[in-house]
């Protein structure tokens, strides 16, 4: 699997997954860009490395001659969270100016499930109009809105329950609460 981090607001979200996703043993090949970099810093108390070190591969967001450039790379599915709108532009308009891109590029046109965690209150039309784009070939257009059902302790609850609906859209069974099911 592909995690990709872009320069939205959310890097916990992104954490979580991966933590979530090594307990699982999945192979995990991490992209972070420059912007997320910039961010993680500026609102967690996380190191880069914290990030790296969940992975099993780790590529530069600019190498666009690694694996997941290509669409003979196998990997099952990617998950960009969160997603940056710059990111989702570029994604809807086959711009794939890095390696994020160009994987998510590769995702599309080789069938593979591709979900973009987006970032961004309000949206504009221009974001709504890309994310309709993308979702009408099948791209899982998921934003990280909280599920107030499940009583939320902490922002922390809402994190684990938003990465359990991500690995059920990813069909990676999960603990979490579900509507119905209090």
């Amino acid at each position: 699997m592909i995690v990709s981090i872009t320069g939205a607001s959310g890097a916990d979200i992104a954490l979580e997954l991966l933590k979530i996703l090594k307990k699982e043993q999945i192979e995990i090949e991490l992209i972070i860009s420059k912007n997320a970099e910039k961010v993680i810093e500026l609102e967690t108390e996380y190191k880069i490395s914290d990030f790296k070190s969940l992975a099993d591969h780790f590529y530069e967001e600019f190498d666009l001659a690694a694996a997941p450039s290509s669409g003979s790379h196998k990997f099952n599915s990617m998950v960009i969270v969160p997603c940056s709108m710059k990111t989702l532009s570029a994604i809807a308009h086959g711009f794939s100016e890095n390696l994020i891109t160009r994987a998510a590029d590769v995702a599309i046109k080789e069938n593979k499930k591709l979900i973009l965690v987006v970032r961004e209150s309000p949206l504009s039309v221009i974001h709504l109009e890309n994310m309709l784009k993308l979702a009408k070939i099948g791209v899982i257009i998921a934003p990280p809105n909280p599920s107030y059902y499940i009583k939320p302790k902490s922002v922390a609850d809402l994190t684990r329950q938003l990465v359990g609906r991500i690995l059920s859209l990813l069909n990676i069974n999960t603990d979490i609460k579900r509507w119905g099911n209090f």
